[in-house]
């Protein structure tokens, strides 16, 4: 039988101090990273944006707002996270907020490392998991060797690893801390469809490692964080949606065709609408899975799945169509519009698929398979 469950959760609609936040960060973003900045910076040697990210950790401090007081951050939570992570999707701002604020931040505190994640809060410190961007909650990981307490073995496209000062190794069945100048460590940019979130390979050869856990407490607390970077990775994608559908509906407003307003037409009034009820139910199950997370509520990874199976989806289809309203514009590298489709795309695969999320979905819910089996 399919597992009904009641939702026990607190409210969704954005607190005023949610809102507040949003606004000191969107601000930040209109005035330091702008789109057409965040284009030429694809067409630099340095991709991540150092100065932007130094700017929303130490004058905002978004990179402490999940950390407690008790390690040196601000006590807030996943849900203040997560409104950080819709603007940064809505700019397509180029830091490294996902991996080191968000996925390497809640393996640390799974792990009771305050001394390191003392470090990551107040900004000058970045933290980065090395896994590959497409790992999931529930995957296998780890496929480095050690020997004699050094690592072999090569971790393909890590994303957020372009200026770490740490990375949190899975090898085996543990978890190791590597420093990004040990000696052994070679990392090497790879070309990514997003050029706004740069991959890389990292390639250890025998390169000393610090062990932080191991065991069922050292997968445990992977899974935790990868199934936070869901949830954030979610919310993203969100912002990133909303940015695309405002796009296309200014658009819309000023193209004339014919000696009419494109955006009179029915058949594009029923597009417009469509993408809003989808875009209002991405919004519902991000900010339930933000919700859930910031309340360590046991329906969480029930939540996260449907977040990351649901907003990938959405993400997907509304930047396809910003760029088709935009029409001949939309298609051209001068427009901001490739660059949030390139970001939707590749978010789509990342912290596991659709089709990987809803699998897990199925099998958490006990929903039976079409061969008769469960999940």
């Amino acid at each position: 039988m399919t597992d009904i469950r009641t939702p026990v959760t607190g409210d969704l609609l954005y607190s005023e101090v949610e809102e507040e936040l949003r606004g000191s960060v969107r601000a930040l973003l209109d005035k330091r990273s702008p789109w057409d900045a965040v284009l030429a910076r694809t067409e630099s040697d340095s991709t991540t944006d150092v100065e932007l990210w130094n700017a929303l950790t130490v004058e905002i401090g978004c990179a402490a707002l999940a950390i407690p007081e008790s390690a040196g951050g601000v006590g807030a939570s996943w849900r203040e996270a997560a409104i950080v992570a819709e603007e940064l999707g809505r700019a397509v701002a180029p830091v490294p907020f996902l991996g080191s604020s968000g996925v390497a931040t809640a393996l640390l505190l799974e792990l009771g490392q305050n001394v390191l994640l003392a470090a990551v809060a107040d900004g000058g410190f970045v933290a980065t998991v090395a896994v590959p961007f497409n790992t999931a909650s529930g995957d296998r990981f780890g496929d480095l060797e050690v020997r004699d307490g050094k690592l072999y073995g090569t971790v393909r496209s890590v994303a957020d690893a372009t200026m770490p000062y740490v990375f949190l190794v899975p090898a085996g069945d543990a978890i190791y801390r590597v420093d990004s100048h040990a000696d052994g460590l070679q990392s090497t940019e790879v070309v990514s469809l997003d050029m706004t979130r740069p991959l890389v390979d990292l390639v250890f050869d025998g390169v000393e490692a610090e062990l932080l856990a191991e065991g069922e407490a050292a997968r445990a607390a992977m899974d935790s964080a990868l199934r936070i970077g869901a949830v954030l990775l979610a919310s993203e994608q969100l912002g990133l949606a909303e940015r695309c559908l405002e796009m296309a509906l200014e658009y819309l407003r000023i193209r004339r065709q014919f000696g009419r307003l494109i955006g009179s037409y029915q058949a594009i009034k029923h597009r417009v609408a469509d993408l809003w009820v989808q875009l209002t139910q991405a919004r519902a199950v991000a900010r339930y899975a933000a919700e859930c997370a910031a309340t360590g509520s046991e329906d969480l990874p029930i939540a996260a799945s449907l977040a990351q199976a649901h907003c990938s989806v959405v993400a997907q289809q509304i930047a396809e169509e910003c760029v088709q309203f935009h029409g001949g514009i939309g298609f051209t590298w001068e427009h901001p519009a490739h660059l949030y489709l390139k970001r939707a795309k590749s978010s789509a695969i990342a912290m596991g698929t659709p089709e990987r999320h809803r699998a897990a979905l199925a099998e958490l819910v006990n929903i039976p398979s079409a061969n008769g089996q469960v999940g």
